[in-house]
């Protein structure tokens, strides 16, 4: 493990001491994938409390951390602020892409840490950002490209999303993660296989680098720079031996 990781892992070990000690809810910042697999592989000893990861919404890729101290009894929160960002005139409005309003957001010096997934849906975005700096993007956060925006906060509790997706059914030889990565991607197996080699595909939060990877029902794939996909199941077997599996891929 590299410094840096090392560091991280560091922090994470504190915060969850703090959570244990002083008997409060300890929360990180957002976490990339690489980050949450270092959390996800700290073991039990290593760690002082237990813990939950949440995005804003099922499937969020970017997450905080919450630490929780054993005896919990009150309701909480985590510290982030849902921002949708509107153009103020739709009709001559730009096509803005995920590139676009993350670029504007850390051209106004916010840190990568402090910004979670950011949903971009038609003419608009929604973005989680951490809770104090919400009223500072809301206030400067005026123009993407040549658009000028508006940007609101709504309340973390009213917010409601499901993620689109794309059902692909098709037969695999066996569950194993290189065969579902073809069928989801539409790809070869070999080409896929360097993925995994390279560190780019989690299950559930976590690195795997196996091909022969056994999947569960339910498990959530992210390969970093093509996207993700739900682990759905067997639907049936073929008189072949193979499995008619589904996949449902995020778009």
């Amino acid at each position: 493990m590299e410094r840096e990781e090392l560091i991280f892992q560091k922090r994470l070990i504190d915060l969850s001491r703090t959570a244990y000690q002083r008997g409060i809810v300890m929360f990180s910042d957002f976490l990339n994938l690489n980050e949450l697999n270092i959390l996800h592989t700290l073991s039990k000893e290593e760690l002082y409390s237990g813990y939950e990861t949440f995005g804003g919404y099922a499937a969020a890729e970017r997450q905080m951390v919450a630490f929780l101290p054993d005896a919990l009894c009150y309701e909480f929160f985590y510290p982030f602020s849902i921002l949708r960002i509107r153009p103020l005139n739709p009709k001559f409005s730009e096509e803005l892409s995920h590139r676009d309003y993350l670029g504007a957001i850390l051209n106004l010096g916010i840190e990568r840490c402090k910004i979670g997934d950011i949903l971009v849906e038609d003419r608009e975005a929604v973005v989680f950002v951490s809770e104090n700096m919400a009223d500072f993007l809301a206030e400067n956060l005026t123009r993407i490209r040549h658009t000028s925006v508006m940007a609101q906060i709504e309340a973390q509790q009213e917010f409601q999303y499901e993620p689109s997706f794309e059902e692909i059914r098709g037969t695999v030889a066996s569950v194993r993660l290189d065969s579902l990565l073809a069928l989801a991607f539409s790809s070869s197996r070999s080409r896929l296989s360097g993925l995994i080699e390279g560190k780019k595909v989690f299950v559930n939060g976590r690195l795997i680098v196996s091909n022969g990877y056994r999947l569960k029902e339910g498990d959530i794939i992210s390969v970093r720079g093509m996207g993700k996909f739900r682990y759905e199941g067997v639907l049936s077997e073929t008189r072949k031996g193979r499995s008619y599996v589904e996949v449902r891929k995020y778009t």
